[in-house]
């Protein structure tokens, strides 16, 4: 046995482990780069898999080292303290309050998602109630225009009233004796000339307006005479008829037809006329003129496409042309 093996008891021969180094007077080695004297010491703290050294041969009484003994490496610590062993403890004490924190967690944002979507409905109701209470032609028209829409609604509520008032009056008449059979040969008779007038069957004469179409780029189309014809409808027109520049003149009813022709004429009730169109009206003629006036109106659309639109109002406008009765097939008058 040489000098750098020891016994081990166990007949085999153990290489000495490394002598622990140290100053004069057993001091700590003053070298920087002298080992820790803990971590040499047998009691000190291993890593995993290290094993303590046996004792050398610079320190006696050191205790022989059985290699046949099993080390239990779980139970030894690593080096660097216990925090690798309390580790599972931290997390299993943090499972339960996942666990607990989630559904809460969960919880807290659906009760934001649905506060956030009933915001955003609301702020929708209010901008589509906005909108569909103002109008957008209205907010935009000029003040003269405005003016001339609410004197159309005046008149159009002088012009009922008026109405209800002759309609009381004949009313009264009808019930008062004698004089009610007069009234009321004199009320069919005025209801039977109102309808023929009406119907297109009678001439009309009262104050009015002409009302004159030249086109310009594009042609007068049927879509913008018919849009003319509504508008003075809505206004209080009583009677019209149309005329194209060759003097053909067609009566306007309940029934008549707009289509457009070959060249830019245009076909009413199946007779072909040629521009410019007139149409004369009898009516209030501030009224029917502010209707057709109306901003993105009749006008307005005419003047877009390039032609012009004249009036002229008359004291006594004649309305001559007359449409052909209809022929009744099935209905029959009772007595």
């Amino acid at each position: 046995m040489d000098d750098e093996q020891t016994d081990t008891g166990t007949g085999w021969p153990q290489p000495a482990g490394p002598g622990r180094p140290g100053g004069p007077a057993g001091e700590p080695d003053p070298r920087p780069d002298a080992p820790d004297p803990d971590e040499l010491s047998p009691l000190a703290p291993r890593g995993p898999g290290e094993v303590p050294p046996g004792p050398s041969d610079d320190e006696p009484g050191g205790a022989p080292v059985d290699d046949g003994a099993t080390v239990d490496l779980r139970a030894v610590p690593p080096a660097g303290g216990s925090a690798v062993a309390e580790e599972p403890a931290e997390e299993s004490a943090e499972e339960p309050a996942r666990s607990a924190v989630s559904p809460r967690s969960r919880f807290s944002t659906a009760g934001v998602m649905i506060v956030a979507l009933l915001v955003l409905l609301g702020f929708t109701l209010v901008v589509q109630l906005k909108t569909t209470s103002t109008d957008p032609t209205l907010g935009a028209t000029r003040q003269e225009d405005l003016v001339r829409i609410l004197s159309d609604l005046d008149a159009r509520e002088s012009r009922l009233q008026q109405d209800i008032r002759a309609l009381e009056d004949s009313q009264r008449q009808l019930r008062s004796g004698e004089q009610g059979r007069q009234a009321a040969l004199d009320e069919a008779t005025r209801r039977a000339d109102e309808l023929g007038i009406l119907a297109g069957t009678l001439p009309a004469v009262g104050p009015g307006l002409t009302v004159q179409f030249e086109s310009g780029v594009k042609p007068i189309s049927a879509n913008r005479v018919l849009d003319a014809v509504q508008e003075l409808r809505g206004a209080g027109a009583e009677a019209m008829q149309i005329s194209g520049g060759d003097r053909a003149t067609v009566r306007i009813i309940a029934s008549t037809f707009f289509l457009d022709g070959e060249n830019g004429s245009l076909v009413v009730e199946g007779r072909r006329l040629t521009g410019p169109y007139t149409i004369t009206v009898i009516g209030d003629p501030a009224t029917m003129r502010t209707a057709l006036n109306i901003p993105g109106g009749v006008v307005a659309s005419v003047r877009g496409g390039g032609g012009n639109v004249t009036f002229g109002e008359r004291e006594v406008a004649e309305v001559s042309a007359l449409h052909v009765p209809i022929k009744l097939e099935h209905a029959r008058p009772v007595s």
